[in-house]
């Protein structure tokens, strides 16, 4: 089976964020890159374990200029065949989905995993997008997959249950939590990956419909306020008077 991953690079989460030009750019400087863990924990190891099962090749792609190699070393470390990295600068979601839809069309992967979002954005668009643009069967927020010939048995998580759905390969899956777990690259993964193909192609010239006029830190927290519980009258007064809706 040939499967393709999308990943995307991602600040740690202990990184310290802060912005430049007038809260119009995020600032790097210091800030350590990881792959993004929903691609990485889920849906490239879920790709690897179908692989292990039924043969096959799996690739990574990201959307990303040379500096993202690292991450890209680190998914091929933890088992990927080969990867392609499309020489720009993510802009947005459409942007991203558009230029790794213009790499799979003329490769014909069986199967198309993505994580169900990014930590940094949280946008979960990417998977939709690209499915659209590629004409395919499109299932998210996945948190397990069964491939059964030409047929995917996929379930979700639904308000009150889950919910079973089948789809015939070629497809595209975005992964949720319950998928796979997670995968730490050992010396012969690390050592493999240094050697292992990787692809830079050109960009399309495709139009971000998303541009960012500023960026704003969140609030910092507020104290915890600790009520007795006997004491429901102050309990009942600070929450008509003090307490906020978010």
């Amino acid at each position: 089976m040939k499967i393709l991953v999308c990943i995307s690079k991602s600040p740690d989460t202990t990184s310290k964020i802060a912005f430049t030009d007038n809260n119009t750019k995020f600032d790097e400087n210091g800030v350590q890159y990881i792959v993004n863990p929903y691609d990485e924990w889920y849906a490239l190891v879920r790709a690897l374990e179908i692989k292990e099962t039924f043969g096959g090749n799996v690739t990574i792609v990201t959307v990303g200029l040379a500096a993202d190699e690292a991450i890209i070393r680190k998914a091929l470390a933890i088992g990927a065949d080969d990867a392609v990295r499309i020489d720009t600068e993510p802009s947005d979601a459409f942007y991203t989905a558009m230029q790794i839809s213009n790499y799979a069309k003329s490769n014909a992967f069986d199967l198309i995993l993505t994580g169900k979002e990014t930590i940094n954005y949280n946008g979960s668009q990417l998977a939709g997008m690209l499915a659209e643009s590629l004409d395919l069967p499109f299932v998210s927020l996945a948190t397990k997959l069964d491939v059964n010939g030409t047929t995917l048995t996929l379930e979700r998580e639904i308000v009150g249950g889950l919910q079973i759905e089948e789809v015939t390969l070629p497809a595209v899956v975005s992964c949720a939590k319950g998928m796979a777990e997670q995968r730490i690259p050992n010396m012969r993964g690390i050592m493999a990956a240094r050697t292992k193909p990787l692809q830079i192609i050109a960009p399309v010239a495709i139009e971000p419909l998303t541009s960012y006029v500023t960026y704003s830190i969140p609030n910092s927290k507020t104290a915890c306020k600790m009520i007795d519980p006997m004491n429901m009258d102050e309990l009942v007064e600070l929450l008509h008077n003090e307490a906020k809706v978010i």
